[in-house]
């Protein structure tokens, strides 16, 4: 009698993420990670512990966000998604490395979508739950954060995860949004930010370069910007941990 085949493609649980920082604390996690390239995507796969994770890294913006999810159902076809990066604060007692997980994902001209999670806030340690807004570009200043928080009642802002939610929606696939705060509400970002960070998610290097030239203190700012996101990055990657392990055991 003939094995069933073993279906290698599969994943129990797919991960969207727009920069590769975003993601490799928690890869650092898993074995046997594998990495390969389609289209213009990058996709990761591997095991934490029995679970097999599949990640792709879309880059910047709604568009490439709504491809690449298509893109990780059609390969992998996993029950749950996750979106998961980074994001900015919209509230002034948010911390860098604080965790968001959200109950809608809605955008400026009023499109939203609900998810039903039931997971408890824990605000004076990281945890917060609540709504969050998708923008067309980063949202760099404080003034600008703040008009967001008190115009829509959301927690945090990010480019991506809007984009994954009606992907998951309309090929009826669970869905969650969880983001870590990378900026806080307490500096504006450098205005460089726009320029050098390119589609793809990668450094355009000789724009991050005619900044430093034009203004020296800009490299400090980016420095300290990208030691934020790493922690940011760290604390995801262990609350991540916990949350695939979940989603997992709650299907077998």
């Amino acid at each position: 009698m003939n094995q069933p085949e073993i279906d290698k493609a599969h994943a129990d649980i797919g991960l969207v993420c727009a920069l590769p920082m975003e993601i490799q604390p928690f890869l650092d996690r898993c074995e046997h990670v594998k990495k390969y390239t389609g289209g213009s995507y990058v996709f990761r796969g591997g095991f934490l512990d029995r679970i097999k994770v599949a990640v792709v890294q879309t880059g910047v913006g709604f568009a490439r966000a709504r491809a690449a999810t298509q893109a990780l159902i059609d390969a992998h076809s996993p029950p749950w998604i996750l979106s998961v990066g980074f994001s900015g604060a919209l509230k002034p007692e948010m911390k860098n490395g604080d965790i968001v997980v959200a109950t809608s994902v809605c955008d400026l001209h009023g499109q939203e979508l609900k998810n039903d999670v039931h997971f408890p806030e824990d605000r004076e340690n990281g945890l917060y739950v609540g709504r969050i807004i998708n923008t067309d570009e980063i949202v760099r200043t404080v003034d600008e954060k703040l008009k967001l928080a008190k115009q829509f009642d959301a927690l945090a802002v990010d480019l991506e995860s809007l984009a994954v939610a009606q992907v998951c929606q309309a090929a009826q696939k669970g869905f969650m949004a969880i983001r870590a705060i990378s900026d806080d509400c307490s500096v504006d970002l450098p205005p460089e930010i726009m320029s050098i960070l390119g589609e793809t998610g990668a450094v355009r290097a000789g724009a991050a370069l005619g900044a430093v030239f034009k203004r020296p203190e800009s490299i400090k700012e980016m420095w300290k910007m990208r030691g934020d996101a790493s922690r940011a990055a760290t604390r995801l990657a262990s609350f991540l941990d916990g949350v695939v392990v979940q989603l997992y055991e709650a299907r077998h």
